[in-house]
């Protein structure tokens, strides 16, 4: 294996530093690209991406990784179209959420994205917040229940809230739809068939199988029934009001061609939403909770706001807008430990990147973690800082992308920092969390920037 630098070895102040990826000091080739992306993405990711605008290179196609946020810009706003999403993203979500909002492009990503936007307005999520309400609060009970002196796998507590956010948002009368075995459908895919192939490295075409995520086809076919089940039976009781996410959708049209999404439209996005509304909401949960047991200084600031403003209730819709330091905490959680550690572009023409050529068929990434760290952008880049976000100069804007950018930003970004904000706000005014001595998380990204072995705390109930 090539050479690796700590990123507590690169130059900084202050002390000890939260834990990341290190990255690469040396090229890797194909075998080496393919053996560290299976094991953890990140690790593809070179430590001169910290250091510099952008990074190019070639590995079966050639490569572009690109932390100008002027670059960025173009790619995400004014040149959005050069750059969709990559084949490579496309194979390996595609079998399980179709042609959604997440995958679509051009005309049909557009009507899916007008006729879902009203639905995600701030109040109807403000309506969905007593959902997430009572689930802090059952989160609160089970972490009491299993706290004190005992170690609390908080990370998979995040999961088993979040989803219960989800799912309850989402098919709010849980009839013909099984909760559970769609959550194990959709771990069993993530943990198979996320990881990229070796045909991927090497630029074969997508219709070319992957033989990994053949092997999930059972379990996305079982899931996908019982959606579109739910989904028919949710159709034929359409006098009832609107209730739930499914209800809006259903109710949901394009207002310029006045269409609205089939069966299979409303299903496959339907499941994007389940699958990034609950796995990126519950990954900064546990990685902001992790962070807040790193830094106790910052939990007990935070500690107090929360009690200041909640007592000793769970957090509600009314109160996040109150707690802007909980919310800090949750932004530079998103910065350090982005769910998405890398978006991948693959362009369809020339272009010009940091005076740089761009050719058709390259493919051209942002490497979210590497932007977020990049020492040209941000003051001790590896620290845990959350006053960097109540700073009256906020951070540029294409330099922090938890969400992505432009006209193709995620749909449900207030909607997941709304639930964060209430869930971490309700825990930490009850409790005070410590980490448990050699049990640090490790970041770990398949799909998703995970703290592989869990986040392992300590959690006091606090009392008055």
């Amino acid at each position: 294996m090539p050479d690796r630098l700590s990123h507590a070895q690169a130059p900084h102040t202050g002390g000890t530093l939260p834990v990341h990826v290190p990255l690469g000091t040396k090229p890797l080739g194909v075998w080496k690209s393919l053996a560290a992306s299976r094991e953890n993405l990140l690790s593809i990711l070179p430590y001169i991406a910290t250091t510099q605008p952008m990074v190019s290179g070639r590995t079966g196609v050639r490569w572009h990784m690109v932390m100008d946020p002027g670059a960025i810009r173009r790619m995400l706003l004014e040149n959005l179209e050069n750059y969709p999403k990559s084949d490579v993203t496309k194979n390996l979500l595609k079998p399980a959420i179709g042609e959604s909002l997440f995958i679509a492009e051009g005309a049909h990503w557009r009507w899916q994205r007008r006729a879902a936007a009203p639905v995600f307005t701030h109040r109807n999520m403000t309506n969905l917040a007593p959902v997430m309400t009572q689930a802090a609060k059952r989160a609160s009970e089970r972490v009491a229940k299993a706290g004190g002196a005992r170690a609390v796998d908080m990370a998979a507590e995040m999961v088993t809230a979040t989803f219960e956010v989800i799912s309850d948002v989402t098919f709010s009368d849980g009839a013909a739809f099984d909760r559970d075995a769609v959550h194990r459908a959709i771990d069993a895919y993530i943990a198979e068939a996320g990881k990229i192939s070796l045909l991927d490295i090497l630029g074969v075409p997508t219709w070319v199988p992957r033989p990994g995520r053949m092997m999930s086809n059972g379990a996305l076919k079982q899931m996908k029934r019982m959606a579109d089940a739910a989904i028919e039976a949710r159709r034929a009781e359409r006098e009832k009001p609107l209730l739930d996410l499914l209800d809006l959708l259903l109710a949901g049209e394009d207002p310029e061609t006045k269409r609205r999404m089939d069966t299979g439209e409303l299903r496959d996005n339907l499941l994007t939403f389940i699958v990034a509304g609950h796995e990126t909401t519950a990954l900064t949960l546990g990685w902001a909770l992790y962070l807040c047991a790193f830094d106790q200084e910052v939990q007990e600031k935070a500690r107090d706001e929360a009690r200041a403003v909640l007592g000793d209730r769970a957090a509600t819709a009314a109160d996040v807008a109150r707690l802007p330091y909980v919310r800090a905490i949750a932004d530079e959680t998103l910065r350090l430990y982005p769910p998405a550690g890398i978006l991948s572009r693959t362009a369809q023409g020339p272009d010009r990147l940091c005076e740089r050529e761009i050719l058709k068929g390259d493919t051209v990434m942002i490497p979210i973690y590497a932007l977020h760290r990049n020492q040209l952008l941000w003051e001790e880049a590896d620290a845990f800082r959350p006053e960097r976000f109540l700073a009256p100069q906020k951070p540029e804007r294409y330099a922090y992308l938890p969400f992505g950018d432009g006209p193709r930003i995620c749909i449900g970004a207030s909607f997941a920092l709304q639930e964060a904000v209430i869930i971490l706000a309700t825990l930490l005014a009850r409790f005070r969390f410590r980490p448990v001595r050699g049990r640090d998380p490790k970041p770990v990204m398949i799909l998703t920037l995970r703290a592989e072995g869990g986040v392992w705390l300590t959690a006091e109930p606090i009392s008055d």
